[in-house]
């Protein structure tokens, strides 16, 4: 079969070569991807050298090998699915307990935008506790996650500030609610609860606007730089902040019911994947270029034509 595979090229970073098609272990179901989309997270790691390792974590598409073990969706189910790797290919074996059935209303290509940018934004939210009433800023928003959080906070009553360089990378975002802001330095605090996903020095500029007491939860790093903070700095406004690490995959739940949890509210058109970018999967690599290089609004989506 057909798959993307690391080039070690930072120009063209993944290339097409035909690989085995995958043996699906007993609690794995064997899925024929119809669609898959591409994280900034992902351009950070094809810089590095990983033998053996391929691309893909999320995927949309026809179950064609059930679980051995009976576990998940049943042959011909069209499914979404969140594998560990390996997804950027012609045929991927998904654990089930990362799989979830996809109604006939929700297209592939949409949803394989929800996985890891949906299920980071879903726990995000949980790990924040009650939103009703509560100022939130979020940074780094106008990516696949921001745009899922500032969507279901504002549902949930949060008023939402949202940090994005340009006006255009943020229009969205203020259609669904949120006010839009260039840096966090300009947010009009004080807030409830932070967002932090850019490090540097975004991160101290954005403690700095929350309130005593209050919360920030730091959930990524996209700027690639360190932050620095000052003890002393608490004292001109967040006093007794608690700064929360996440991480999406230290969850009590499954993928597969957080997964559907998602495509149920896509199917009830009260949560809408941003996808700034489709194309056919021979673009990969010039769309992986423009997502590390911030020329994508939201999510980057490919198809698989046969």
């Amino acid at each position: 079969m057909k798959a993307l595979v690391p080039t070690g090229d930072a120009r063209e970073t993944v290339a097409f070569a035909d690989v085995d098609e995958p043996v699906p272990q007993a609690d794995e179901a064997l899925v024929k991807v119809a669609a898959f989309s591409v994280n900034r997270g992902e351009t950070f790691q094809l810089e590095g050298d990983r033998p053996g390792w391929r691309p893909g974590k999320d995927v949309a598409g026809l179950v064609v090998q059930a679980a051995a073990d009976g576990s998940g969706p049943a042959c011909g189910t069209r499914v979404v699915g969140h594998p560990p790797a390996a997804g950027w290919a012609e045929y991927v074996a998904v654990p089930t307990r990362s799989l979830a059935e996809l109604p006939g209303g929700v297209p592939a290509d949409t949803a394989a935008a929800l996985p890891l940018a949906g299920l980071t934004a879903l726990r995000l939210l949980r790990a924040a506790g009650s939103l009703a009433g509560r100022r939130v800023l979020l940074t780094g928003a106008s990516g696949g996650v921001g745009h899922y959080v500032t969507e279901l906070a504002a549902a949930a009553g949060a008023q939402v500030t949202a940090v994005s360089a340009t006006p255009e990378r943020g229009r969205r975002l203020a259609e669904l609610g949120a006010e839009v802001v260039p840096d966090a330095a300009s947010a009009r605090g004080p807030f409830d609860l932070v967002l932090e996903s850019t490090g540097g020095a975004q991160f101290p500029a954005a403690l700095a606007r929350l309130r005593r007491r209050g919360t920030l939860i730091w959930f990524g790093q996209a700027s690639r730089t360190p932050v620095t903070l000052d003890f002393f700095r608490f004292f001109d406004g967040p006093e007794s902040a608690t700064i929360r690490h996440f991480h999406y995959e230290d969850a009590d739940t499954a993928n597969a019911d957080d997964l559907a949890v998602l495509v149920r509210l896509v199917a009830e058109g009260r949560l809408h994947p941003e996808i700034g970018r489709t194309g056919d999967w021979a673009d990969t690599a010039a769309v992986l270029t423009d997502l590390r290089e911030r020329r994508v609004r939201g999510n980057a989506v490919l198809t698989i034509d046969r």
